[in-house]
Parts: structure tokens; C-alpha cells; sequence
């Protein structure tokens, strides 16, 4: 990818063209019926590309292609490497694209959706035509000419506008217009037959419609009369009448919109190329005919959540003017604007135990970054004091986020509520102060926030000789998968061919990575790399919310991973057994530095297997509804002070008392509840909350007087599965002399007055480029802006 992406770049340079890549940065609640609908389908083209690898051992065939999570962002950052402009639409994509292209007196768009193709694009081009020649010095691609489609469709383009509108789009569903598509084709139509099988909704193909509704197009007599066209395409409808006459309106009313008489500016210097990063086409002049028995988009359905805190006007600023540049990961806007994300589809197989889904998986990264984003620490402690001065408990305002997400086990039909959660360990500055603080500490406690969303806030993490900074995002997401609670997920080699990997010289060589020969795909392997790259993506998330500490240029995925070469290392790993050497190509250098990141990535980490009532995470609500809280609150209870005599294991359950408790996995609070108080006055909140695992444990054990304590494995049994020998074991499994040690290694920022990270390259508010362009950001920003 970065080497097309490169080769790109050059052409457009040696052909005098300047690009401007857009990325799709809104959120567009408006679309979220498409993006279920795309959501099920990719969740499918899943499980169809592991049956494949399980089956056949090859790579999918190419028609089953589905982006990679983080690839958007991927892309992103390598734009901005090789110095092309980007920008992060930020309500309406489409909307914002067709301004900017006027506004700016573009000479061309570069997309794949059919909605430009009828906005009235002078240059419209394809963006799945796009080829790149191998020698770099060719860029080709097509042309939709829209005036031979006006004149293949006897079409006239003033038309279009009513045309686009009955074909269907977001604001008005195929679905609300396949009652009227049917009548266009009449009884007698060889596909009526098809109308109605077994209660499925049955659409006509998209090449029939699009001939039958051009038809009836031209032959209307007044195209401004909206009132009688709307009775007359709805006449045989049933249901929801108003509804979709107003849908009717808005859809009009949008295209009218987007299709005014464009206003070019005169335009000097280079010659202005627009390519826009978008996913697929409902109706577009190349779209495949979709299947005759598909079966009806069932309606997504919202819930209403508390209000958002008050967030500082002067973050919000900054947080919008970062997004628009593309200096942002999108979510970071949408979080603290709409209180929603929407995460994307992984490859996962659904019918295995062993792996948890991924959003289930780092859903406390995320957790914990709301809670960053929120300055959750200070409004607690603000309620602390409060209480304190009227001699009462404090009361918590909860903070809950909206998570769209498919996954095993979950429909995309509905959110899921997740809420936010403070660090146990110490305070976190607010947003403002981690974002735009300029003192040593401040950017000691930016990079300590991003450790501690990723729970490696260790010494080790923080030490080039162990830990390179290219390399911090790699172990911080390997050292997260390996504190998951239920069945372990990277075994000892694995964990070795992903840092073999990341150290292998071959990263850096295309041409040998693009010879190397993988026999047989591991299916194990996919899997595992799905799960980092995902892990990756909650990684530049984390970082972002917590004012990139690490710069940019140290966060790209092509500095420590490849998919194609994890794949060789794993087989080597796991198939012939290689010892570390052998991963390292033969390289002791190699050995060493991957021994002492292990080392670092296993810090304080003590691995012993859960009781066997536990799961790895809670079975499935009914009908894919989030999951309730023990008790249906959402005000979590006074902090309460751990035992004092813990040892270093997972600890189990603490005593419940009537006042509740809370859960503890790995010293992170991952559950709480009030036991049999009421809401002290403010009465429960009926809404859905969703805890980060173990929930359904904790209903179990409510009512026992004291839970079961977990159960460590023996040293042998430990030992054998992971591979691990002599000291290296007791690091993995703790020791009998570790039972009064911490249940958490000492912190890398113990002393936040110590000048822990005085690195300039480590933080990317700290080089002089960043300092003169986040000077003052605050007020500055937006003067240019305004």
C-alpha cells in the first residue's frame, strides 16, 4: 500500500497535478439504515473469507475484499507523509465534497457514488477505474459523461434531480419506494411473478428500475408540483403514508441542494485534481443488480442516553479544526459532539470460543478514553468535594457513549451503551490541559493517559532501550490482548512472531515481501492479525484523545506490522516449531531486542486461569439488546478501598455488602453496583447500560457472602502451555514470593513532577514544526478560521 501510494504521489507531482483527498469524517446518523445494511453484508463477506482460509488454506478471492480496520486511517497517515492534502468531511460527506470542489475551482472529482454523478459534476471521474502502470509513469482512469446518459435515458438533465430522488437514496429507502417501483412495471412484466415469496421484500433490479422510473420521469407534466407527484408514487402504499411523502420532499430538497449552478472562481497555479475516499455505490452506472429476494432492512432503533457533559468551547475548536484537517482520528469529534462511534466490521469467526470479537475485546481502551475526552477524573472529584461540604455520598453523573457495532452475538441494529470510566490509578488532568498545556509535565501526563487507556503504564514502555518509540503502539496493543480475563489469546510463540516481525528487515523491503510465498494461510493467524490491526486502531485513537503524545510519524502500522509476514513467522512459530533464532533469521542482534521487548510487554503481568464459571465475555442478550447492569442503575457506588492483602494474581470477587461492591480484573475496575440502595433521591435511570465484561458473574454471586477466590494454575501446567521456561515462567505466572507484591507494576509516572519524558521526538507537541502551529491554539485557530 505504501508503495502504490508513493508511486501515486510522484505521478500526480511529475504530471503537474495536485491532489486533495477527502475522507468521510462525519458521523451521518442520517445513513445509518445504509450503514446497517452494509454492516450485515460485510459481516457475511466475513465469514464466507475464514470459511475460505479454514477450507482451502489460500487467500480469498478478490471479489470478497473487505477493508481492514484502521485502513481509512492507514491511508491517512501516509497521505500526509508523502505530503498530499487532506481533509475530514464533518456533517454531510457528500454535501461537503461538492462544496469544496466548487468553492475551490477544482478541475476534476474522483469518486465512486452515483449521488456526484448527479449533482451536476462538470468532470466526473471513476474512481474504480483508477490505474496506476507499473513503471509509475502512467495514471489512468474514465469519464461519466452524464450528457450521453441524459441522451441514452431520453433523459433531460434538469430532470435529474426528481430522477435521483425516486431511485431511492438515505433520506428516502428503496424499501418506502418498492410498492411504487413495482407499479411502474405493471402486471404483465415478465418479473411480476417475483413480487411477493414467502413475505420477503422483493425488489426489482436496479437496471429495471432505473429504465422504468426514467420513463415515468419524462413523461411528467410539471416537475415542481411535489404534491401531486408524491400522491401519485404513493398511492399504493399501506403504511406510513405522510412519512414518506415528506422523505419525498427532503430527498427533492437535498439534490436541488447539491445540484445548484456551480459558482468557479478563477483558479491559478497548478492544475486541481479532487480523489475521494468512498465506499461503494447503491446506484451506480456500474453497480451490480442486488438479489431479487432480499430480504427487508429492518429499521435501526435509537435510545435516548443522558446528556453529554459541558465540553470547554476552546476544545471544541480545536478538536473541529484538527478533524477537518485530518489531523484527527474521527471518533474523537464524534464522541464529544454526538456521544456516538460506529466501529466497522472485522474478520472474526464467529463460531470460535477461543478468540473474543474485537470490540468486546478493547471496549476498556475505549472506555477509558470517554473518560479522558470527558475530564471524567475532575468531575468526580468535584462531586467528592461537594459531598464532602453537605456531609453526603457523592452522586456520579454517568457519562454513556453509543457504540454501533456488528459483531458474534450482536445485531448492528441497535447501539450499545457503554460508559465511560475514570483511571483508578491517579488524577487526569482535563481535556484542555492535556491537550493544550505546554509545560514538561504536562506532556509527561499526555503520554501517561495514552499508557494507562492501554493499561502498559509501566517503566519498561517508556524505555528506548526496550521499547523503541516506532514500536510503543505495538507492544502497548500486544500487552492489552494479553490481560484479557478469559481464555488466553496470544501464546508464547505468537507473541514472539509478532515482534519477530516487526524487527524483520523484510518490513522495509516491498519487492521481497511481495515474493514471499505463504503455503498454507493459518487460519489462527488471520484472526490474530485482525485482532491487532483492530487493537492498532483503538491505539491512534487513544492517542489522539490524549493529545498525541507520540507523533504521528511513529504511529503508522507499516513501521511494525504486515500481515503477509506474521503469517511466514507464525507458520515457523507454531507448524515447525523454530526456536526464537530461527524467527530472527538467524540475527542475535535480532534475538536480543526481541527478548527485551517481551520482557517489557510481560512487566508485572501474572497469568492465572479464571475459575470455570467464568466466560470470556457474556453470552448475548436476547434479540441482540445490550446488556443490563445487575441492578438497572447507572450511579455507581462511593469508591470503596481495596483489601489489604491481595496478592498478585487475578483477583476474584470482593465482598458484597449491601451498599455493593464492585469487580476487579487485573486491578482495573470492569464492573460495580449499589446493592440494595436507591438512587439516594435521584431515582434509577431506565436505560441500557453495558459494563465491560462479567457482568452475568456478578448477578450469580449477589447473594453468597463471600465470592469464590480464583484458582492459579501450577507452575507446569502454565509453564506447557505457553512455552515459557525458568524465570520467564514466574514473570508469566507469578511466584510464591509475589503474593504481598502490588497488584500493579509501579507506574512510569509515579511522580508527576519527575521529567520522565523529555524526549523532543518523543511527543508530538513538542517538536518546534508542532510548537509554532499549536501556539496559543486555543484563540489562534479560529481567528483564521472566522
Amino acid at each position: 500500500m505504501l508503495r502504490y501510494l508513493a508511486a501515486l504521489a510522484k505521478a500526480c507531482f511529475n504530471g503537474n497535478i495536485e491532489l486533495l483527498v477527502c475522507f468521510n469524517g462525519a458521523l451521518e446518523k442520517g445513513r445509518l439504515h445504509e450503514w446497517v445494511k452494509r454492516q450485515v453484508n460485510e459481516r457475511q463477506t466475513a465469514q464466507q473469507i475464514v470459511s475460505h482460509v479454514q477450507n482451502k488454506g489460500t487467500p480469498p478471492p478478490k471479489v470478497w475484499f473487505l477493508p481492514p480496520v484502521c485502513m481509512a486511517h492507514c491511508i491517512r497517515l501516509a497521505l500526509l507523509r508523502f505530503r498530499i492534502g487532506v481533509v475530514q468531511s464533518i456533517e454531510d460527506h457528500h454535501q461537503e465534497v461538492i462544496a469544496l470542489y466548487r468553492e475551490n475551482g477544482f478541475h476534476g472529482l474522483v469518486a465512486y457514488d452515483s449521488d456526484y454523478a448527479l449533482c451536476s459534476i462538470p468532470y466526473y471521474f471513476s474512481a474504480h477505474a483508477l490505474k496506476l502502470s507499473r513503471n509509475g509513469k502512467s495514471l489512468t482512469t474514465s469519464q461519466y459523461l452524464m450528457h450521453e446518459v441524459a441522451k441514452q435515458l431520453d433523459l433531460n438533465p434538469n430532470r435529474f434531480v426528481i430522477f435521483a430522488s425516486l431511485l431511492g437514496n438515505h433520506v428516502l429507502p428503496d424499501e418506502d419506494l418498492a410498492a411504487f417501483h413495482w407499479s411502474l412495471l405493471g402486471p404483465e412484466h415478465p418479473l411480476a411473478s417475483l413480487k411477493v415469496r414467502a413475505h420477503q421484500l422483493v425488489l426489482p433490479p436496479c437496471d429495471v428500475v432505473i429504465r422504468a422510473v426514467a420513463d415515468y420521469v419524462r413523461n411528467l407534466k410539471d416537475v415542481n408540483d411535489l404534491e401531486a407527484i408524491s400522491k401519485d408514487i404513493f398511492r399504493h402504499s399501506q403504511s406510513r403514508t405522510d412519512d414518506k411523502v415528506l422523505r419525498f420532499k427532503m430527498a427533492v430538497e437535498y439534490y436541488s441542494a447539491a445540484s445548484k449552478p456551480p459558482h468557479f472562481c478563477p483558479y491559478l497555479g497548478k492544475k486541481c485534481f479532487l480523489p475521494v475516499l468512498e465506499v461503494g455505490s447503491p446506484h451506480g452506472m456500474n453497480a451490480q443488480i442486488p438479489s431479487l429476494l432480499s430480504m427487508p432492512t429492518r429499521n435501526h432503533m435509537d435510545i435516548t442516553t443522558p446528556p453529554l457533559p459541558l465540553v470547554a468551547p476552546e476544545v471544541l475548536r480545536v478538536a473541529e479544526h484538527r478533524h477537518k484537517k485530518g489531523l484527527m482520528y474521527p471518533y474523537i469529534y464524534h464522541v464529544l459532539t454526538k456521544g456516538e462511534i460506529k466501529l466497522s466490521v472485522t474478520i472474526e469467526d464467529e463460531a470460535n470460543k477461543d478468540l473474543p470479537s474485537a470490540a468486546q475485546l478493547f471496549r476498556p481502551i475505549r472506555q477509558y478514553v470517554y473518560g479522558v475526552l470527558f475530564s471524567l477524573a475532575e468531575a468526580k472529584k468535584k462531586a467528592e468535594r461537594l459531598a464532602m461540604r453537605r456531609n453526603r455520598l457523592p452522586e456520579y453523573q454517568p457519562v454513556i457513549v453509543k457504540e454501533w457495532a456488528a459483531y458474534k452475538g450482536k445485531s448492528p441494529h441497535t447501539p450499545e451503551l457503554v460508559e465511560a470510566l475514570p483511571f483508578r490509578e491517579w488524577t487526569c488532568p482535563n481535556l484542555k490541559k492535556l491537550w493544550l498545556g505546554k509545560a514538561v509535565e504536562d506532556k509527561n501526563r499526555r503520554m501517561r493517559a495514552f499508557l494507562a487507556c492501554m493499561r502498559s503504564d509501566t517503566p519498561a514502555m517508556l524505555n528506548p532501550a526496550n521499547v523503541p518509540t516506532p514500536l510503543m503502539v505495538l507492544c502497548c496493543v500486544l500487552r492489552f490482548m494479553l490481560q484479557w480475563p478469559g481464555v488466553r489469546i496470544l501464546r508464547r510463540n505468537e507473541l514472539d512472531a509478532f515482534l519477530a516481525q516487526a524487527l524483520s528487515p523484510k518490513l522495509y523491503e516491498p519487492d521481497q515481501l511481495q515474493e514471499l510465498k505463504i503455503d498454507n494461510l493459518d487460519p489462527r493467524g488471520v484472526q490474530l492479525a485482525a485482532l491487532f490491526m483492530s487493537g492498532v486502531d483503538m491505539a491512534l485513537f487513544a492517542n489522539d484523545s490524549c493529545g498525541q503524545p507520540i507523533p504521528w510519524e511513529h504511529c503508522c502500522p507499516w513501521m511494525y506490522f504486515d500481515g503477509k509476514l506474521l503469517q511466514s513467522k507464525l507458520i515457523k512459530a507454531n507448524r515447525e516449531k523454530a526456536p526464537l533464532i530461527d524467527l530472527c533469521d538467524g540475527q542475535n542482534e535480532l534475538v536480543a531486542k526481541v527478548e527485551k521487548m517481551r520482557q517489557s510487554i510481560l512487566e508485572g503481568l501474572n497469568f492465572s486461569r479464571p475459575p470455570p464459571h467464568h466466560l470470556p465475555f457474556p453470552p448475548p442478550a436476547p434479540h441482540g439488546m445490550p446488556f443490563y447492569p445487575p441492578n438497572g442503575t447507572f450511579y455507581p457506588p462511593p469508591p470503596m478501598p481495596p483489601p489489604q492483602s491481595r496478592g498478585r494474581g487475578m483477583p476474584g470477587l470482593q465482598t458484597i455488602s449491601s451498599q455493593g461492591g464492585k469487580l476487579e480484573i487485573a486491578g482495573t475496575v470492569v464492573g460495580q453496583w449499589a446493592g440494595t440502595r436507591r438512587g439516594r433521591g435521584r431515582g434509577a435511570f431506565p436505560i441500557q447500560v453495558v459494563s465491560p465484561v462479567y457482568t452475568s458473574t456478578v448477578n450469580e454471586e449477589r447473594n453468597k457472602p463471600k465470592a469464590e477466590e480464583t484458582k492459579s494454575l501450577s507452575s507446569e501446567s502454565s509453564t506447557a502451555e505457553n512455552g515459557v521456561e525458568g524465570k520467564e515462567a514466574e514473570q508469566l505466572n507469578g511466584s510464591k514470593d509475589d503474593s504481598r507484591a502490588p497488584n500493579q507494576p509501579e507506574s512510569a509516572f509515579s511522580n508527576d513532577s519527575k521529567m520522565c519524558n523529555t524526549n523532543p521526538h518523543l511527543n508530538a507537541l513538542n517538536a518546534d514544526s508542532e510548537h509554532n502551529r499549536d501556539e496559543a491554539l486555543g484563540a489562534a485557530v479560529l481567528k483564521k478560521e472566522e
